[in-house]
């Protein structure tokens, strides 16, 4: 064991519950008392330190607020500790992973997020492997010292994703998560296998640097056959409207109903910057490809490429947040940030490339061919 410090940062969760014996109700413990629950902590021989939220945020009550507060806590302690494990319900477990990949920039150390479908003092708890796992991937090196997952990530039944390509699939079984785009960062068997060409390292060129920033000023449109123009109608009277998510059907495809197209334009030309993701969990948008998507472009809508909705929508509050004009919030929504989207190789830096390949990138240094 290499003797890392990680340090442990509780948010909430069913990962951090107990049920009480006289009323059933499952209540949040004491983070600080984790040994008792998993007395396999002390075989690690890591300094493993924890950082309660209190009171814990129940997932489905996750806000921007709470990723800064996040931020704040790895920030203020990012010097003192190797890696870090965040516990989190898993409701919204894929959004908060998704903004802090691209609040936490440059990041050079582990951020695991992960929780469990049932709580930790359980006896069938996926809870307990969950958190063992995480905490040795917080801890693991490359053999020159530098961190093996240097990027914001989800660990969840034996898998390792990228967390801003990570979406919640199943609310019952412990298989919870999927990365449909991307491929996993690792497998937790008898050894934990890293897939090394696929994570994303940081610029040694560049500091690490936290962000604070988000605009919550956006919404969500989800076509279905049959939507009235009212229902298009109600976006133009959002107040203070900055960015919208359109969820499109297949390939980023749209009804071809003028007002629609109409509306849609209204609101670019009103500076509302506008994505288009689809519906379908695999795959991506490829706008043009089909005559129902180029109303879509005519009107200044945006192509969301294979974001997940998780993604799309934190990135758009990270870049509005920042008050970046629109053509540069355009420019960047088409620019892979921390790995967040495949783009097509026209538009992918060499280091893409290499990625998208299944290379090791040679761009920094990190690898060869």
């Amino acid at each position: 064991m290499n003797g890392a410090r990680i340090l442990i940062i509780y948010t909430g969760g069913t990962i951090g519950m107990l049920e009480n014996p006289t009323t059933g109700a499952l209540e949040a413990f004491d983070w600080e008392h984790i040994s008792n629950f998993v007395p396999e902590l002390a075989r690690f021989h890591y300094d493993i330190e924890t950082i309660t939220f209190g009171p814990p945020i129940d997932s489905s009550d996750m806000e921007p607020k709470y990723w800064t507060r996040m931020v704040e806590v790895i920030a203020d302690n990012y010097d003192s500790y190797d890696g870090f494990v965040l516990l989190h319900g898993t409701d919204t477990m894929a959004f908060t992973a998704s903004a802090l990949s691209f609040m936490l920039e440059n990041l050079g150390k582990p951020v695991v997020i992960t929780g469990s479908q049932l709580p930790i003092g359980q006896l069938r708890t996926d809870g307990k492997e969950n958190l063992l796992t995480s905490i040795e991937i917080a801890a693991a090196r490359c053999p020159e010292g530098k961190p093996m997952v240097p990027e914001v990530c989800i660990f969840f039944e034996n898998k390792l994703l990228r967390g801003n390509r990570t979406t919640k699939i199943n609310s019952e079984g412990f298989n919870a998560f999927r990365s449909y785009n991307f491929h996993h960062l690792a497998d937790a068997g008898i050894h934990i296998k890293f897939e090394e060409a696929f994570i994303h390292r940081p610029d040694p060129e560049k500091p690490f640097r936290p962000n604070y920033l988000l605009d919550d000023h956006i919404a969500i449109l989800t076509l279905f056959p049959g939507m009235r123009e009212e229902v298009m109608n109600a976006y133009l009277n959002i107040p203070n409207l900055r960015g919208l998510v359109l969820k499109t059907y297949g390939a980023g495809n749209a009804p071809k109903l003028p007002w629609l197209y109409e509306r849609l334009k209204e609101l670019s030309d009103r500076g509302v910057v506008i994505i288009n993701t689809t519906q379908c969990s695999t795959g991506t948008v490829d706008m043009g490809r089909y005559d129902t998507s180029l109303q879509l472009i005519e009107a200044g809508v945006l192509n969301g490429h294979d974001m997940t909705l998780e993604a799309v929508v934190t990135k758009l509050m990270f870049l509005l947040g920042h008050n970046y004009d629109k053509q540069r919030i355009c420019q960047l929504m088409n620019t892979s940030l921390v790995g967040e989207v495949t783009l097509p190789f026209a538009l992918q830096t060499d280091e893409e490339v290499c990625l998208q390949r299944g290379h090791m990138a040679k761009v920094r240094g990190i690898c060869a061919d």
